[in-house]
């Protein structure tokens, strides 16, 4: 798995899946998906039916990444 530079973090889309989320924080799979689903995953999730979205600007903040 290739590492995530800063310009990969420019590029990214307004939301992302829950899985890339984890993996930019360094969160494991079943930890991310049991967080997620006590609404305590370190960045606001957005359900969409079994799908969580992750808002990007907000993961950018907590990365103290706010790049514009």
């Amino acid at each position: 798995m290739k590492d995530i530079t800063l310009r990969d973090l420019q590029d990214l889309p307004p939301t992302l899946d829950l899985m890339t989320a984890a993996r930019i924080l360094g969160i494991g799979r079943t930890k991310a998906y049991e967080l997620a689903k006590k609404d305590e995953f370190p960045v606001r999730t957005i359900r969409i039916g079994d799908l969580y979205r992750i808002s990007t600007p907000d993961l950018l903040r907590l990365l103290d990444g706010d790049i514009r």
